[in-house]
Order: structure tokens, then sequence, then C-alpha cells
């Protein structure tokens, strides 16, 4: 059993393990017992009950970090999760337009997230032990991620709102139609179905629209891991704390996304706080790490990401007041 105890990527092999078997069993409880009805509409009260449970047991493994591994550790994972959360909340907007846009019904929406998630759990992955190479291998690339976030933030303060037919005419999904075989509407839940081919009759696999959803999910989840991931790890460099506020973020994410989808008009001015978050993330860098003027420690990083996140919300729950928010039932179309 010693290798249990072997170092990998700074830690012993047996926290990524035991980390990894927390994940499957929060996992298997929420998908197993929570949730067999795979076609049962996960309603507003339910999803922020869920994703308070979440945020407590990443505050709880917060705590442990904090007992095991020291203070700074512990600063630094609650630091992160927090900004990894606040930036998911654009990402679960994204996801419910999406969503709408290729006509997946509510009902099968919860099953597209949960592979989704999956995906993202190892993509991140890839991403972090990719991220940490490099900033091991040469310093400056935190530079470089911190011109990058200044980038994405002053691209999503300026930026204008992408609409429906902007995702339904992506490249990629016209890619995807042009070279595969998608049906027009869902068949259940399944993202894989058997029909007669149109031209010999014989009976063949086809995609269906959730399918094409959970491609384009994945998709989405990227793009944003590209701006997520260099802001972990402009808190920390230690891939462990990078991994693991990721992973617990990206969990709370598919419960979240049910309340915020349902209310998404009331959150007109969030995208302009997380776009702050961005900035001062970046510019964290580069004063602290690049130019070495101040040295700030991770709390100073939470307290900020903490007040903008709230002034957008609050903000945007008082300019939006009278507007009721109705999940949107997709109308189906490929």
């Amino acid at each position: 059993m010693d290798f249990l105890y072997a170092q990998w990527l700074g830690q012993p092999v047996w926290m990524w393990l035991g980390f990894h078997v927390l994940v499957l069993s929060l996992m298997a409880f929420d998908l197993g017992l929570l949730h067999r009805d795979k076609g049962r509409v996960i309603g507003v009260k339910e999803s922020l009950t869920l994703t308070a449970c979440y945020l407590v047991l990443g505050l709880a493994f917060g705590g442990w970090v904090w007992w095991y591994m020291g203070r700074t550790a512990g600063e630094e994972f609650v630091t992160g999760l927090v900004i990894e959360y606040s930036l998911s909340m654009d990402n679960v907007f994204v996801i419910a337009v999406i969503l709408t846009a290729l006509g997946v019904p509510r009902s099968a929406q919860h099953r597209v997230l949960v592979w989704g998630i999956l995906a993202a759990v190892l993509l991140r992955g890839l991403m972090i032990g990719l991220g940490a190479a490099l900033v091991e291998q040469a310093h400056w690339v935190l530079s470089l991620f911190a011109a990058f976030l200044i980038y994405a933030g002053l691209k999503m303060l300026f930026s204008k709102e992408e609409d429906q037919a902007d995702i339904e005419n992506s490249a990629s999904l016209r890619f995807l139609r042009r070279h595969l075989r998608i049906t027009k509407e869902p068949d259940g839940q399944r993202f894989v179905t058997r029909r007669p081919h149109p031209e010999t009759g014989k009976m063949v696999l086809w995609l269906t629209p959730l399918a094409l959803a959970l491609t384009a999910v994945n998709i989405a989840d990227v793009i944003f891991a590209v701006d997520s991931v260099p802001a972990i790890f402009a808190i920390t460099t230690n891939p462990f704390i990078v991994y693991t506020s990721n992973i617990f973020a990206i969990l709370g994410l598919r419960s979240l996304y049910f309340a915020l989808a349902a209310m998404v008009d009331r959150f007109a001015y969030l995208k302009t706080a997380l776009a702050f978050i961005l900035i001062f993330i970046g510019a964290k860098i580069v004063i602290a790490d690049t130019l070495g003027l101040v040295d700030l420690p991770p709390w100073v990083s939470l307290a900020v990401t903490l007040a903008l996140l709230t002034i957008g919300v609050v903000y945007s729950l008082w300019r939006t007041r009278g507007v009721a928010s109705e999940p949107k039932e997709a109308a189906h179309r490929v």
C-alpha cells in the first residue's frame, strides 16, 4: 500500500483517490436516490436546496483542507470555489439558451446536464493538468493568464448578448448537422436511437437532439473553462486546490441550473459583475505576481469577488423587480 503515499502533482495519491471516491459517492446518491425518476422536472425550490447542500459540502471540504493542509490552502480553496461558482453562473445562462434553442424538453434537461458534468470533470482535469505543467515550467505563463483574463473581462463587459439564432446557427452545430444523422425530434431521453435509413431503409443508428445538445453544452463548458481555469490559477498554483474547487463548483452547477434558468430575466446585470471579477483577478496577477508591488492574500480576492457578485445580483434583482420569469418550454427543432 506504499503507492497510496507516493506523491502525485504535489499531494499523496490517497488524497486524489479519496476525493474522486467522494465525488462518485455524491453523484451516486444524487442520481441514484434523489433523482431516480429521470423524467421529473426539478423545481426552483429543490434546485436552490440542492445547490445549498453542494455549497455546504464544498465548504466542509474546504474546512478539511484548512485543517490538513494549513490556513493558506483553506483560504485558497474557498476563494477558488466562490470564483468558480460565480463564473459558472454565466455558463448556466448560456446552457439555458442552448437547451431551449435545440428543443430539449425540461423533463430531459436533467439527463443532458448529468452527462455534461461527467464530461466537464474529465475536460477540466485535462485543462488543469496542462495549466499546472505550464505554470511549473514557466512562471511567466501566469502573466499570459492575466492578460487573457483582462481581455476576457473587457470583452464580456462591452460585447452584446448572443441571441438564440447565434446558438442554432453556430459553426459547430452546422458541422454536426451536415455530417451526422440527427433525428428531428427527441426519442424519450435517449442520446442514440435506431431509425430506418432514408435511402436504403435499413435500421441504422441516429443521434437525437439530446446528443446534439450534450455536444453543444460540452463545447460551451470548454469555452468557459478557458476563462475559469486561468482565474483559479491566479489564486493558487496548487493542482489539488485548483482541481477540487473546480469540481465542487461543477457539481453544484447542475443543481443551480434549474433555479437560474427559471429566473434568467432577473439577472440582466450579472454579466457585468462577472466581467469585473475577471478584470480584478487579471489585475491581481499583474500587481502581485508579475510586478510584485503588493502581496494580496487569498481572503482579499475572496472578499472582492463576493462583493462584486453580491452587487451584481442585488442590482439585477432591484432593476428587474416586478418582472416575472417563467421557465420556457423548448420547442422541438433540429
